[in-house]
């Protein structure tokens, strides 16, 4: 049983570590549904970087997945499709694999055959939070809505993302498209 505990408190070390943020159990604290989401440079599969900046105006999703996990596997064909049918909503969904999964050029055939883009590093307070999939959700002001572990449903999709997808983008940002 002691060795059962110690396995699973690797495993948590792992995966919280995993995302390359270092930013460990101090990310849950600061990471609060309800506050201003802190910034966030992803690197893209393509090298290329994204800001929260660039995307505010937009309800963005940061999925943290790994190609070793079951449940992750299984949700990021729901989060495309979703994607697909909300884009022109004003949803961006950015899933980030963990250190420990595939290799980039492993991961590029199937991001290539996905619209949802995919993010190799995040540098920002954003960690994976005691189990895969994490998923966050940012409101188009910059806020997050929703900090969780666990695999979406499409009922939780629909209950989470519908109504953010409804609301306006702000005055400042719609006016200035």
């Amino acid at each position: 049983m002691k060795r059962m505990a110690q396995w699973a408190a690797a495993l948590l070390l792992i995966a919280g570590t995993a995302a390359g943020t270092g930013a460990g159990a101090a990310a849950d604290k600061r990471l609060t549904v309800g506050t201003s989401a802190p910034d966030f440079e992803l690197t893209m599969l393509d090298n290329s970087k994204v800001r929260l900046a660039d995307l505010r105006g937009q309800v963005v999703v940061l999925n943290f997945w790994a190609t070793w996990c079951g449940p992750c596997r299984a949700e990021l064909p729901l989060l495309d499709t979703y994607y697909r049918a909300r884009s022109n909503r004003g949803l961006r969904v950015i899933a980030i694999a963990t250190e420990d999964s595939l290799p980039v050029f492993k991961l590029k055939p199937l991001f290539a055959a996905m619209a949802i883009r995919s993010a190799r590093r995040i540098k920002g307070p954003y960690d994976i939070m005691g189990a895969l999939p994490t998923n966050y959700v940012i409101d188009r002001t910059g806020v997050i809505r929703y900090a969780k572990a666990g695999a979406f449903t499409l009922d939780e999709l629909n209950g989470v993302l519908v109504p953010l997808l409804n609301e306006a983008a702000p005055a400042k940002l719609a006016a200035a498209s």
